[in-house]
């Protein structure tokens, strides 16, 4: 009965002293090894992307506001909402050089708005 105990508590032992493996993150973790995303015309994603962008733009965080509305202009090429509320942030941001090339893009998109005079100016 003492060696069945002597040797269950060996085995026991030797298995508790194993190293436990390195945890490797997974390859699909891996964002330098991720495929590129592949944008395809959705509209209700663009409107999401601008509504989070736009709770962004009110608390403030501009960079993260116009990081959410350039993922609507590649949802819906043709927003032009998108365009203008980029152009919003990233003059916020002081980022004037991409400012103007959203500007200019909803310009092209709506040349006909409302506020196509002011924008104008910024320009």
């Amino acid at each position: 009965m003492n060696r069945v105990l002597f040797a269950l508590l060996l085995a026991l032992s030797t298995f508790a002293q194993k190293p436990t493996p390195a945890v490797q993150e997974p390859v699909e973790e891996d964002k330098t090894l991720a495929p590129p995303k592949e944008y395809s015309f959705n509209p209700l994603q663009a409107e999401g992307e601008i509504k989070t962008g736009e709770f962004y733009f009110k608390k403030g965080n501009f960079k993260a506001a116009s990081l959410r509305f350039r993922e609507a202009t590649k949802w819906n090429p043709q927003s032009a909402q998108a365009y203008l509320r980029l152009g919003n942030a990233l003059e916020k941001a002081k980022d004037m050089k991409a400012a103007r090339e959203a500007y200019a893009k909803y310009l092209e998109l709506t040349p006909d708005a409302k506020n196509a005079a002011e924008i104008k100016k910024k320009l």
